[in-house]
């Protein structure tokens, strides 16, 4: 989908899906002993995920207010 200036657009509710369901795939990362991850730094990134998903949610909420 684009905008009338050319510009990419996706569902809110799509996008927060996307970084919720990257932060759940990622979250299983450190238990693979074949990746060998760090599991804080692991955990550190699914929570950036998780938060910019709820700021996402949290302005769509505040737009349509």
């Amino acid at each position: 989908m684009t905008t009338p200036e050319g510009q990419l657009a996706f569902p809110a509710d799509e996008v927060t899906d996307l970084l919720r369901s990257l932060a759940a795939e990622w979250a299983s990362w450190p238990a693979e002993e074949d990746l060998d991850l760090d599991p804080r730094t692991v955990g550190a990134m699914v929570g950036v995920l998780t938060d910019l998903a709820d700021q996402v949610d949290v302005e769509c909420i505040g737009l349509s207010s």
